[in-house]
């Protein structure tokens, strides 16, 4: 059978440095830093007091009744948020369309943190029964898929994807499959992530995965590729993208944005937090994308980087590109968005491709900012710190998460 074209229609994103696409992109194209000192809570005895928080954000605005707000977790908020942007920007109305062909898949790499907090301690201080009935509801990965569907009464396909920092790649990638095959016409995928909480915050401190050495310049703490580079950023948000069968879209005449050609995913089977120092299933991964895009390598131009600022991550992507494209590698532009957003873990993967359309549509790719000091083991061309205008026709989109999750993502300009 032959495979049906995936294309994207709508985006909506919630970032450090905006609240919807177009802000979001403005800032990346300026070399705006979304990290700051953490603002919600004291970071007394903390080895990093730094992090990407969403600032200035109200539920409300995004059409969320104050009730709802309270009762559901910060990740689904975004996640609801981000979903509003892209459902309106592709200029979808569900009562035109069956709703058993319209599905959401969206990812998350822990979900409901701040909500298991919040509980946990009524719990030990109050005991178990003035522990919320929310809780579990509020607590699981699936519920932000569950909780945009209820709002736009979109009724196929519908679960949650947890890979850690490829979660929301995946969630995309799984969309694309399902439409391709026939399993939906429509499906609202990407990530939310809310966990800059206390106990995210220590954990990741715990296992020395976070920046430390820049708490007192914060902007210029998450620095991918470069020599001096400490460790990451946390941050959350979310982004959503509305995928959506070719003929489908053009029948009620949607603007299209892009188009998704490829989707590989792969396991490193090595470490629980380290990636494969040779990159062998970044690399398979890659492949994988490429061969399902029916593309040859060269036909690459732009990797928007999972580049998250960490020695062992940046150097096992250079040897993975390296690997997979050969002296083409050296011309193609890398960026990574993590130097100016920060990790947004699950979510990461849906605010990078939305990042990568852009650069598409744009003609300009964004750069990769704190690039001061080369590394002989990172020698590529990750566009540093400077916008770079060029026209985009394919690129790829790379999401590496804990536990040796790989996912690539390949998308290209729209040609009917």
């Amino acid at each position: 059978m032959d495979k049906r074209r995936v294309v994207i229609t709508g985006m909506g994103a919630v970032t450090s440095v905006g609240n919807n696409v177009q802000d979001f992109w403005s800032s990346l194209l300026a070399g705006k830093s979304g990290i700051g000192k953490i603002t919600r809570y004291d970071t007394a005895g903390y080895d990093t007091d730094i992090a990407g928080e969403i600032r200035d954000f109200d539920p409300v605005a995004f059409g969320i009744e104050a009730k709802k707000a309270r009762r559901v977790d910060l990740f689904v908020l975004f996640a609801l948020a981000a979903a509003k942007e892209a459902y309106e920007t592709s200029g979808l109305d569900i009562d035109k369309e069956d709703p058993f062909r319209c599905g959401v898949i969206i990812g998350s790499g822990i979900g409901g943190l701040l909500t298991v907090e919040r509980e946990h301690i009524k719990l030990l201080e109050k005991g178990p029964k003035r522990v919320s009935p929310f809780l579990i509801p509020a607590m699981i990965v699936d519920i932000a898929a569950g909780e945009v569907a209820i709002k736009y009464n979109f009724m196929g396909v519908n679960y949650g994807v947890v890979s850690a920092c490829a979660s929301s790649a995946h969630a995309i990638g799984d969309s694309f499959r399902m439409i391709q095959h026939g399993d939906a016409d429509i499906v609202l995928s990407g990530g939310a992530e809310a966990a800059t909480t206390t106990l995210g915050l220590s954990g990741f401190c715990s296992a020395k995965a976070l920046s430390t050495a820049k708490n007192d310049s914060p902007e210029r703490a998450s620095r991918p590729f470069d020599r001096d580079r400490d460790g990451f950023v946390m941050s959350e948000g979310a982004g959503i993208l509305v995928l959506e069968e070719l003929e489908h879209a053009k029948k009620r005449g949607a603007n299209i944005l892009a188009e998704i050609i490829g989707y590989g995913a792969t396991a490193d089977a090595y470490h629980i937090t380290a990636p494969h120092p040779e990159g062998a299933g970044g690399i398979q991964a890659m492949k994988a994308a490429i061969k399902d895009a029916r593309i040859d390598p060269s036909d690459i131009q732009y990797i928007n980087a999972h580049g998250t600022s960490t020695q062992l991550n940046d150097k096992a992507e250079t040897i993975v590109i390296k690997e997979v494209f050969g002296d083409h590698a050296s011309r193609i532009m890398i960026s990574s968005t993590k130097s100016m957003v920060g990790h947004m873990l699950g979510a990461a993967g849906a605010a990078e491709l939305i990042a990568t359309i852009k650069s598409i549509n744009e003609k300009v790719v964004h750069p990769t900012i704190n690039y001061e000091t080369p590394d002989p083991d990172c020698d590529l061309d990750y566009v540093p710190n400077e916008p770079r205008e060029a026209e985009v026709k394919a690129a790829l989109s790379n999401s590496l998460g804990f536990g040796g999750h790989n996912a690539s993502l390949i998308v290209k300009k729209f040609s009917g």
